[in-house]
C-alpha cells in the first residue's frame, strides 16, 4: 500500500538512491531541498518502485513533482491518476523539465498541456566561469573581487558547525536591513535554519567569507548530479562592495578543487523577483534550465489555478 508521509532526515537513505538514479541538473530534486523546504510546501513523500512520488501544497493549491526515479514512468502517473480522482482535486505537476516533457508526452500522447514557468527556471552557470570571472561580460565582477582583495584582510573558509551560531547571527542582521521584507523572506529563513540544523546529516557543503574577521557572506549547498553542484543560499552584505563575488567566485572555487568533476553550477530560480532576476543575470548563466507547469487538458481548472 503506497502511504504519503511527512518528510524526516532518516528518509534521505532511500531517497537518495532515486535521486542519484535521476541524475538531473534540476534545483527540485535533492533531499536538501526537499528537507529545507518542507514547511513551506506541507510536503509528503513516498516510494514508488524505483520512483519517489512528492505531494505537495502551496498557497492552498495541491500538486506533485514529476516521480523522478528509474523505470517505466507509467504506473507511477496512473496510481497518481487515481489518487487524485479519490482525492478530488485535478492532477497537476510542477518542476518539470524538458526531459520530463518528452517522458510524458511519449508515454500518454496528447493528454498533458505544458506551461513554462519562466519564474522557476533555474539558472545553470559554467563552474569554470565563476571561479575566474573571465570574459568582457565578467569584467564588473572582476573588478569587485579585485577591489575587495586589495582593500580588505580577508578569507574564505568551509562551512563547519563551528561557524553556524556566527552564520546565523550575520543572518539576522542582513534580515533587519530590509526596511519592506520582501515576500517569501520568513520561508527562506526557516529553511536556512532547518539546514543548518541537520548540516551534517544532510551532507551539505558551504563556505564563509571574512573581512577582518568577521563573517560578512555564507552560502551553502550540495552536489545533486554527477557534473553540477547546486547552490541553495547565498548571503552576503551588500553593503560592503564585492563580497557578493567574492562569495560566489571563492565557494566555486572550493567545490572545484575538492569535486573536480563538477563542471556546471545551478544557482536556482529568481522567484519572479526583479532585483533577483537581474543579479542572476549579471553573473550571465550558461543558460536556463526550462520548468513546467502540467496539467490534464480535461480540467476545467474550477480548482485550482495554475
Amino acid at each position: 500500500m503506497i502511504e504519503f508521509k511527512k518528510v524526516k532526515i532518516h528518509d534521505k537513505d532511500w531517497v537518495d538512491p532515486i535521486i542519484k538514479a535521476e541524475n538531473t541538473r534540476s534545483a527540485d530534486y535533492n533531499f536538501g531541498n526537499i528537507y529545507m523546504w518542507d514547511s513551506t510546501f506541507r510536503q509528503k513523500i513516498a516510494p514508488f518502485g524505483d520512483r519517489l512520488l512528492i505531494k505537495l501544497k502551496y498557497e492552498d493549491c495541491p500538486f506533485f513533482a514529476f516521480p523522478i526515479g528509474s523505470g517505466d514512468i507509467r504506473p507511477a502517473i496512473d496510481f497518481l491518476t487515481e489518487f487524485t480522482a479519490k482525492k478530488g482535486y485535478p492532477l497537476a505537476f510542477r518542476g518539470v523539465t524538458e526531459e520530463h516533457k518528452a517522458l510524458l508526452e511519449e508515454a500518454y500522447p496528447g493528454r498533458f498541456s505544458f506551461k513554462e514557468n519562466r519564474d522557476r527556471f533555474d539558472y545553470i552557470y559554467l563552474a569554470e566561469k565563476l571561479a575566474t570571472y573571465s570574459g568582457k561580460k565578467l569584467h564588473a565582477k572582476r573588478n569587485f573581487c579585485n577591489r575587495f582583495e586589495k582593500t580588505r584582510d580577508w578569507e574564505f573558509l568551509k562551512l563547519t558547525s563551528e561557524h553556524l551560531p556566527f552564520c546565523m547571527k550575520m543572518l539576522g542582521e542582513w534580515q533587519s536591513g530590509f526596511e519592506f521584507p520582501p515576500e517569501g523572506l520568513e520561508d527562506e529563513h526557516s529553511a536556512i535554519i532547518r539546514g543548518f540544523m541537520r548540516y551534517k546529516t544532510l551532507g551539505l557543503k558551504g563556505g564563509v567569507l571574512k573581512a577582518d574577521g568577521v563573517i560578512i557572506g555564507f552560502t551553502i549547498g550540495e552536489i545533486v548530479s554527477t557534473d553540477t553542484f547546486n547552490v541553495h543560499f547565498e548571503k552576503a552584505f551588500a553593503s560592503v562592495p564585492g563580497a557578493y563575488p567574492m562569495v560566489c567566485r571563492e565557494f566555486v572555487r572550493m567545490i572545484m578543487a575538492d569535486n573536480p568533476n563538477i563542471k556546471y553550477i545551478n544557482r536556482e530560480d529568481d522567484l519572479g523577483i526583479p532585483s533577483l532576476r537581474t543579479s542572476k543575470l549579471s553573473y550571465y548563466p550558461e543558460y536556463l534550465l526550462k520548468k513546467y507547469i502540467v496539467t490534464e487538458k480535461d480540467d476545467d481548472g474550477t480548482n485550482c489555478d495554475f
